[in-house]
């Protein structure tokens, strides 16, 4: 049973949003929107936002970068998460991972199922981590962007969910690039 502790202090995170597309610009982006107004929603601060083509090595750059900025806690990609040939957002941020968070993409698959049956199993929803920042990789449709916050990452950042949240961890999660 998952719990909210409101006797603790919300704790906003620094989120940057990488729309990925061959096709959509800021006008187009109603995936990158609806994570934009979720997250503000949710009171985080919104860091930076992009949008890239379908190009592994661009993509695994651009995480790279926001994982080396100190202002940025979590990274949040859109679209590039399928099974055709231009889809390499998964393997872009595979290229990036110190550790992998696989049980996120198994709980998302679990959330779609519900949504959509079966279909789910095409999506490759990803999450891990890199020099202390969070990374998860989410399909390109609003609708699963909507999933994935509302019944993932809005209970997962937010400091105050019980029974534990990724919050709690982030300041020890480049511990071992500490010098001792």
């Amino acid at each position: 049973m998952t719990t909210m502790n409101e006797a603790k202090e919300f704790i906003p995170v620094r989120i940057a949003v990488l729309t990925v597309s061959d096709t959509r610009d800021m006008t187009q982006d109603r995936s990158g929107d609806v994570l934009v107004s979720r997250l503000e929603a949710a009171g985080h601060v919104l860091a930076d936002r992009k949008i890239l083509r379908d190009e592994r090595a661009e993509i695994a750059q651009q995480l790279r970068d926001w994982c080396a900025e100190p202002q940025i806690d979590v990274v949040i990609s859109t679209g590039g998460t399928g099974l055709t040939g231009r889809d390499v957002t998964v393997e872009a941020h595979r290229d990036v991972y110190e550790k992998e968070i696989d049980a996120f993409g198994t709980v998302f698959t679990i959330v779609s199922m519900q949504k959509i049956g079966t279909s789910a199993v095409q999506s490759r929803a990803t999450g891990g981590v890199s020099n202390g920042t969070y990374l998860f990789a989410l399909p390109g449709s609003p609708g699963a962007c909507k999933d994935a916050w509302d019944e993932i990452l809005v209970k997962q950042l937010d400091y105050r969910h019980r029974p534990c949240n990724f919050v709690e961890i982030l300041p020890r999660l480049d511990e071992h690039q500490r010098r001792k």
